[in-house]
């Protein structure tokens, strides 16, 4: 048996319980890891409200990622890992749990000199961060982008990605605190969208150019100001729709007369479960990409020095108490979930 946190029905914080359930057994090349600590994200709150169901095929626990320890290998495993191997993994749920299973694939191995609590909150922000800039976005060097929510575990993510891709990464954020931590991250420049029009600055800091990429998890009641400062040629990405998605207005004819895209991207959902082996192609290409062009940088002494951010660390039995404050927008960076 294992502890877990668990919901019999959707609704609000107060519905979060920890419960003992059954400890899950690796599969055909999958590898049982037992979990130190796990991060909070967005989809964790939208799917304990009944908004955001598990891809099938996936855990109902909730959890995106995790880091801890090699406990056990399934058949098939082609001997990458071994038990004892500190690991974390992005996860389509089950991480807010003393152990979860994983497809080899999707681990990647803990820097030195990093502690559990702090792996806890690299996967699944950096790898969509990594995963919107490279593999959607095709970051140049040089560019701009523009990334709203900028202190969120994405945005903190993303402003030293697009820092090691040598361009220019611009920030919104709704408070001076959260500005003030981006631009300690690494922001050239940030707005608050609460008392500034962001079109109107980002314009006047770009020489009236606007930026290359826009990096948004708000959607619609943004469109029209995104497109104002996109650049011609620009691309917009959207991975997310805090605001909803309704847009009422010529959108079309506005992108029309910039050449610019729309892409839109989804982590979760490229579940090991399709048909076509290619979304677990994807999500592995991914990772592999990630560890082997990143993740060094997350070591001591290089440069430049990439560092995830914890703001905030609760044991496993205050999950309903972390799930408030993400939902209160008061977090700078990761909600860490320590496991018993």
């Amino acid at each position: 048996k294992m502890l877990a946190a668990y919901f019999d029905c959707p609704g609000g914080p107060e519905n979060l319980y920890v419960k003992e359930m059954m400890k899950p057994h690796p599969g055909e090349g999958e590898v049982l890891v037992k979990v130190s600590a796990s991060a909070l994200n967005r989809a964790d709150l939208l799917q304990r409200r009944g908004k955001y169901p598990p891809p099938k095929g996936a855990s109902d626990i909730l959890g995106l990622e995790a880091a801890g320890s090699v406990a056990g290998l399934g058949p098939g495993c082609k001997g990458r890992w071994k038990t004892g191997d500190a690991v974390m993994a992005l996860l389509s749920g089950g991480g807010q749990a003393e152990y979860v299973t994983v497809p080899e694939g999707y681990l990647m191995p803990i820097p030195n000199d990093m502690t559990f609590i702090q792996a806890a909150a690299i996967p699944e922000a950096w790898l969509t961060a990594f995963q919107l800039l490279h593999f959607v976005g095709k970051i140049q060097k040089g560019e701009r982008v523009l990334i709203h929510a900028g202190a969120s575990g994405v945005g903190m993510a993303a402003i030293q990605l697009v820092r090691l891709a040598k361009a220019i990464p611009i920030v919104t954020a709704g408070t001076q605190e959260k500005l003030k931590a981006t631009a300690n991250a690494g922001a050239a420049a940030g707005f608050n969208y609460k008392n500034e029009d962001f079109s109107e600055k980002v314009l006047a800091f770009t020489q009236g150019s606007g930026v290359d990429i826009i990096l948004d998890c708000v959607g619609g009641s943004y469109w029209e100001k995104n497109l104002n400062c996109l650049s011609t040629d620009g691309r917009w990405i959207i991975y997310g729709l805090l605001s909803g998605g309704e847009v009422h207005g010529d959108l079309l004819a506005r992108l029309l007369s910039k050449r610019a895209s729309i892409h839109t991207s989804l982590l979760r959902s490229r579940d090991k479960e399709a048909s076509n082996g290619y979304q677990q192609c994807y999500k592995e290409q991914l990772v592999k990409a990630f560890t082997e062009n990143v993740l060094p940088y997350f070591s001591g002494g290089t440069s430049p020095h990439l560092q995830p951010l914890v703001d905030s660390v609760y044991p496993l039995h205050e999950i309903a108490e972390a799930h408030r404050v993400m939902e209160e927008n008061k977090n700078i960076g990761k909600i860490v979930i320590e496991m018993p």
